[in-house]
């Protein structure tokens, strides 16, 4: 068992921005009367998505609105993984998928180009690119290994060379989620080639979602997650 704890560097304070606020209390409406607490792990995920990891009044804050004790609250953050409990990369945190079918198509190979050019340690946040790194177990998307992901995105098919990419890309923008080798889903490589199957679509749908929603980040000039 590992235990995980808080971070002894701390914010002074937390509040959720406007539009996190009405979101946040619209997830509470969901749920029935005295069951609002169902809600804690949304919020603390919103919460994450605002600063990039949860703080000690991130927990108290969120308490507070869901009328729980803050110790229930952490109890939930401390046992899932995906919540980190210290600073990581402001710009992206990666993780990397190291589970089986992964590690047989390379995903070592990614984790040492993130050693070399992040950081040696998992979760230590690189000055100079705001990048951070951790090897997670398996995230799903094994037909498409190896994988990264970066909040909501994956990066499938990935190799050496397009993993150095991505990285470049990171630093100085959004690179395009989905197959790096521009697979439409899972499907062999060279399927629509050598088949009668024909797609509509030039992108699958959480490739067109992700690109949807930067495009109206970018017309509202808003970021879920602020560079210092």
């Amino acid at each position: 068992m590992i235990i995980r704890r808080i971070d002894k560097h701390q914010p002074k304070a937390f509040e959720f921005s406007r539009a996190n606020l009405i979101w946040a209390k619209k997830q509470i409406s969901k749920y029935p009367k005295d069951r609002e607490q169902s809600a804690v792990i949304p919020l603390l995920y919103r919460a994450q998505e605002q600063e990039g990891w949860i703080s000690k009044p991130a927990i108290e804050f969120i308490a507070k609105m869901l009328k729980m004790a803050p110790i229930r609250v952490y109890e939930v953050a401390s046992f899932y993984f995906m919540f980190h409990l210290s600073p990581v990369g402001k710009k992206a945190h990666i993780q990397v998928c190291g589970t089986t079918p992964c590690m047989l198509r390379g995903s070592e190979k990614l984790i040492e180009i993130c050693k070399q050019r992040i950081s040696k340690n998992q979760k230590e946040p690189c000055s100079k690119s705001n990048l951070s790194w951790e090897e997670v177990e398996c995230i799903g998307a094994c037909s498409n290994s190896p994988v990264i992901q970066i909040g909501s995105d994956y990066y499938e098919d990935l190799s050496e060379e397009s993993f150095s990419n991505l990285l470049d890309d990171l630093i100085e923008g959004h690179p395009e989620p989905g197959s790096q080798k521009k697979r439409f889903s899972s499907e062999p490589e060279g399927f629509f080639n050598s088949s009668k199957v024909k797609i509509e679509e030039n992108k699958n749908a959480s490739v067109k979602l992700f690109l949807e929603t930067s495009l109206r980040k970018k017309n509202k000039h808003v970021n879920v997650r602020k560079v210092k």
